[in-house]
């Protein structure tokens, strides 16, 4: 397993583009199921889930062209269904938890539809009741082997229906979603996610041909349709890591510029950073961060402890949480970060109060940060990554922190995260990669 050795506390430089939002690219890719027809897709980040992702569609039988760095053509006009009860499909699918969102295009296209239990990150339970309640509102039956963890659904027909999500799940959504634009008749999902993500998927999935209404809101209305058609899609930056270089910005007090980070999608990111104290320019379709030397925390009017917590869109996403709180180590005052969706998301605080940082963590869902306002650096520690978000927090921690950290079991930031390590040397990151 792979580790990072950061030498921190140096002030970075420079500009920085995002990668493709991973959050959509894998819906998008599970898309290219519903059609036999080619589908090009653009902005596909490097990362190993989406590489992942494209493998298991490599062995169900979809043609994958690599067109550039980051541009894929896919056509999926010969699936080979056997591999979908295979040893090595149920290998390969519970090491990937977005591969869940296959189920929908295949269940739609050729009338059945198996996954093995996903994996993916330790957050805490993530079940998968809302997209298979509604492949069974469909009219699919459904079926799970508790022996091997194999879930199933199939039927002859799908049909359209009315539905009541009883959570604003992104991935079930979007499962439903492309199941329900080959069913017969009109489908309507209430409490449908709206996130951008789904967004894009919908208007995707318009371009090839279906008829979705709604869009942008959580009511998605469907009329079913014969067959779909080819297209080409652009996958929007990624708003986490648009986020994730906030926070580097800010926790090393460096001047940077984000490119094309597409401000109409960005919901209440830039808000939420900007009540933390955080001076963000608009420019163009850039942000821009000045040096900033300290920033403080805003309490509400009635001079209350403000409270960042997350919520299905338009709220504050959860994927951001760990950055917020990680910027809050260093603001001048205190915050309440209440991690409402995920029970074991602020489980890596205990690194940085080994770090010198002033964290309580309240219970499962809630911490309470006592900023620095860098009158106390942070102190470089040995780390292992959990997942994701907590990674790439703890890494911005360590840019930040007097000395050398390690982070161990990085594979965790390279799921998600293209390339982070040249792009950090890029605005003068000391930062190297270790193999052991």
């Amino acid at each position: 397993m792979a580790s990072f050795k950061i030498e921190g506390g140096h002030k970075l430089n420079g500009t920085i583009t995002p990668q493709g939002a991973k959050n959509e690219v894998l819906q998008i890719l599970c898309a290219v199921l519903l059609t036999p027809d080619r589908v090009v897709v653009n902005n596909v980040p490097d990362i190993i889930d989406v590489n992942k992702l494209i493998f298991i569609l490599g062995e169900l039988g979809v043609k994958v062209e690599k067109l550039s760095s980051n541009a894929y053509a896919f056509q999926a006009d010969d699936i080979n269904l056997e591999y979908l009860e295979s040893a090595d499909f149920k290998r390969d699918g519970s090491s990937l938890r977005g591969s869940i969102m296959i189920v929908g295009p295949l269940l739609a296209r050729f009338g059945k539809g198996y996954i093995p239990r996903p994996g993916g990150d330790k957050i805490g339970r993530r079940r998968l009741d809302t997209h298979f309640e509604g492949f069974i509102r469909l009219g699919a039956k459904f079926r799970y082997n508790k022996e091997e963890y194999f879930y199933g659904v199939e039927a002859d027909e799908l049909q359209g229906t009315e539905m009541l999500l009883d959570e604003a799940s992104v991935t079930g959504t979007a499962n439903i979603l492309m199941a329900a634009v080959l069913a017969k008749g009109e489908t309507k999902i209430y409490n449908a996610a709206c996130e951008p993500y789904i967004q894009q998927l919908s208007k995707m999935l318009n371009a090839m041909g279906a008829k979705i209404s709604g869009v942008g809101s959580n009511l998605l209305v469907i009329e079913g349709v014969e067959s779909l058609g080819g297209c080409e899609h652009t996958v929007l930056p990624d708003m986490i890591e648009i986020g994730s270089w906030i926070g580097v910005a800010v926790m090393t007090r460096s001047e940077l510029t984000i490119k094309n980070v597409s401000w109409k999608d960005l919901g209440q990111i830039p808000s939420v950073f900007r009540k933390l104290g955080i001076t963000l320019e608009k420019k163009g379709d850039d942000i821009y961060i000045p040096e900033q030397e300290s920033y403080e925390i805003q309490n509400y009017i009635d001079g209350s402890v403000l409270t960042v917590a997350d919520a299905p869109w338009p709220g504050f996403t959860p994927d951001l949480l760990s950055i917020v709180l990680v910027i809050a180590t260093q603001a001048k005052g205190t915050v309440l970060i209440h991690q409402k969706m995920f029970e074991s998301r602020l489980f890596f605080v205990d690194k940085l109060i080994d770090m010198g940082a002033k964290v309580i963590l309240c219970d499962p869902h809630r911490a309470t940060v006592i900023g620095h306002n860098f009158e106390s650096q942070l102190k470089a520690t040995k780390m292992t990554s959990p997942d994701i978000r907590a990674g790439i927090s703890l890494l911005i921690a360590a840019l930040s922190a007097k000395g050398t950290s390690i982070i161990n079991n990085i594979e965790q930031i390279d799921r998600g995260y293209e390339n982070i390590e040249a792009r950090l040397k890029s605005i003068g990151a000391k930062i190297e990669r270790i193999e052991d």
